[in-house]
């Protein structure tokens, strides 16, 4: 199971989020969970720093299906917004797969 986690400050912004675990909604290279929650994740991470310039602090491990972003303090308002909404996309978009998929996502919000 994909355990998706979610981090918020007092101001409901996203702080954090981390997926840790293997879908196992098919065989390895064929499972379309693990497929759309990555192509979410990344897309999103990726879209931050190419859109927003901004740099995740970024934690990964592939073999051990392990990720964690932390967004970094301070940043400036204009794009703390993009990255908040960027991020929150992906969170909208990952909740759909789970409401779809739940047996191979459970989610996390703190």
């Amino acid at each position: 199971m994909i355990r998706f986690k979610v981090k918020r400050d007092s101001h409901d912004r996203i702080i954090s989020f981390s997926l840790s675990g293997h879908a196992d909604a098919g065989p390895h290279g064929y499972d379309i969970v693990c497929a759309g929650v990555s192509a979410v994740t990344f897309g999103a991470v990726n879209a931050i720093d190419s859109l927003c310039d901004v740099d995740l602090i970024i934690d990964i491990e592939d073999e051990g299906g392990y990720l964690s972003c932390t967004v970094p303090a301070r940043l400036e308002q204009r794009t703390d917004e993009n990255v908040q909404l960027l991020l929150r996309g992906m969170e909208v978009s990952i909740s759909s797969i789970a409401e779809e998929y739940g047996n191979h996502i459970q989610i996390t919000h703190t």
